[in-house]
């Protein structure tokens, strides 16, 4: 039994918090992964010409090994998609509805064997991809298949136009589109999405739901280091009977992913990932407009460095899970995590008392254990990364706390990565002291690294809150009413959660301001970018 003074003001009060031992729970590894995989293309698994191996970041052992996709194998996955954008697209919206309520319930079906995946993949407890990433992946299919045959009354005042990718082959296909009608919506063309490592599925379903219910067809290229529950989401494709070449798949790392972008079939992307490569995607876009003048669709959600701010007047109990779930979800693996802690000068000291008793409460380790709440880094490359942010919040002068572990190490971050046997791993911790132009508190660091700085006035939060190149999300914890609605006017953030953080809804949009990105998904916003209006 462990006592830690929480520092109430005027109390000194002192509580006893027993630590308890849990038993290993681990979870069935038993599921089918084969040797080697190809790419799906028009409707079939076909034979990649390259191949690279996908490897289980908690114990470093090669999975399998799946495609490289080279600019053959991506202009046959384009020509695939592009031939089949005509029927698909003349295809009544309740009709295509069904399809999308196959794919959602195939994915409850199967859920079990795609949280395992989606765990051995890429590192997340066994627990989220459970009880998180998969029931939302279908969550989204079900949304959006109830929007495939309402688009015609969607938005208001303003119908499907008549201006469509499908016009400019008119000798493509045998069928008349009744553009602007219900159940036959004008949809973009054909859609290049690029998805991130941090959600797999999740960001696949974000992806494909909506560009399908809306009538276009997809080239979809999933993260180089998991790959696997795209691959599955493949095959629920081909169970469902979903017609050849809607639905197209191919992996491959960044060199795919410029093949992509680059391919002059494309109509549409949409791309989620680092803001540096966003930046680079929007430029090749720009420019290909500038030679080409053709304007090619695009939305792009990127990078943050979301503030949580704690007001004195909060919910202190509630607040300290609500930087947990902030920060620590998913292991800081979040565009938008709320790494930077700003908390009012008066109970500082009281939050990073609380904060350092619930963390040393987290259990790192085997994600493949259902008592664990932090797993594995998702890469020996992102594990790097982190340790670069650990050194240089250490060097420029903050603090570096580590709750729960407090064995020797010669170097600072040490304490943080070190003493594992195996995999890559990080335990979380945080910066107390941080200066808002350090390293720390400007970068986004996507790990459990939370940088904690302390403000005296609403106006002194909204400042610091609002100091950074990106603007995706922001957390604000207090129990006037007035107070929130005040802040959530001056935030510069796309989206907002008052006294809760990380909660996601298939019907609420999703995206950014400034370096976080532009456009949105998810919601009847997120079908705007999948649809031509006038």
């Amino acid at each position: 039994m462990t006592t830690i003074d929480l520092g109430h003001p005027g109390a000194g009060a002192r509580v006893a918090q027993d630590f308890w031992t849990y038993a290993p729970a681990p979870e069935s590894v038993k599921v089918h992964i084969a040797d080697r995989y190809g790419h799906f293309i028009a409707g079939r698994f076909v034979e990649a010409s390259q191949h690279f191996p996908t490897i289980n970041p908690a114990t470093e052992q090669t999975l399998c090994h799946v495609g490289q996709g080279t600019d053959q194998e991506i202009d046959a996955a384009v020509q695939a998609a592009r031939e089949a954008l005509p029927g698909w697209a003349a295809l009544p919206g309740r009709e295509r509805g069904k399809y999308l309520f196959r794919i959602a319930r195939r994915l409850q079906e199967r859920a079990r064997e795609l949280a395992v995946l989606e765990t051995m993949d890429g590192g997340k407890p066994v627990k989220e991809s459970r009880d998180v990433d998969i029931p939302l992946a279908s969550a989204h299919f079900f949304y959006h298949a109830g929007w495939a045959d309402k688009l015609a009354y969607a938005f208001a005042g303003r119908a499907p136009s008549c201006r469509s990718a499908l016009q400019t082959e008119p000798e493509a296909s045998g069928s008349p589109y009744r553009l602007g009608e219900p159940g036959h919506p004008s949809p973009v063309g054909v859609c290049g999405q690029i998805i991130p490592w941090n959600f797999p599925l999740l960001m696949a379903a974000w992806k494909i739901a909506p560009a399908l219910a809306c009538g276009n067809t997809v080239v979809l290229k999933p993260a180089e280091t998991t790959p696997l529950t795209a691959l599955r989401l493949a095959e629920i494709c081909d169970e469902i009977d979903l017609p050849p070449g809607v639905v197209n798949i191919v992996t491959g790392d960044g060199r795919t992913g410029e093949a992509l972008v680059g391919h002059p079939g494309i109509d549409k992307i949409a791309f989620t990932g680092s803001t540096e490569v966003g930046k680079r995607i929007a430029r090749a876009v720009a420019e290909e407009l500038r030679q080409t003048g053709k304007a090619r669709r695009l939305t792009l959600e990127l990078g943050g460095k979301s503030p949580n701010i704690i007001f004195e007047d909060a919910s202190l109990d509630q607040a300290i899970e609500g930087i947990i779930q902030g920060i620590f979800f998913n292991q800081g693996h979040v565009c938008c995590a709320g790494s930077r802690l700003l908390v009012q000068e008066s109970v500082l000291e009281q939050v990073i008392a609380r904060l350092t008793l619930r963390m040393s409460t987290l259990r790192v380790g085997d994600p493949m254990d259902k008592n664990t709440d932090v797993g594995a880094i998702n890469s020996r490359r992102q594990l790097d990364t982190i340790e670069r942010y650990l050194d240089a919040g250490v060097d420029e002068g903050a603090e570096l706390c580590v709750p729960g572990f407090n064995a020797h190490a010669d170097a600072p971050r040490q304490r943080a990565t070190g003493g594992f046997k195996r995999g890559y791993y990080c335990r979380p911790c945080f910066f107390r002291g941080v200066q808002p132009s350090q390293t720390i508190a400007r970068g986004e660091i996507f790990g459990p690294v939370l940088s904690i700085m302390s403000f005296r006035t609403p106006e002194e939060a909204v400042s610091r809150a609002n100091n950074t190149r990106y603007g995706l999300a922001a957390g604000v914890w207090t129990d006037k009413g007035s107070k929130i609605f005040d802040m959530a006017s001056r935030l510069s953030a796309g989206v907002l959660w008052l006294n809760t953080y990380n909660q996601f809804d298939p019907t609420s949009p999703f995206g950014g301001f400034k370096e976080s990105g532009f456009g949105r998904e998810g919601g009847l916003h997120g079908l705007r970018g999948y649809v031509d209006l006038h």
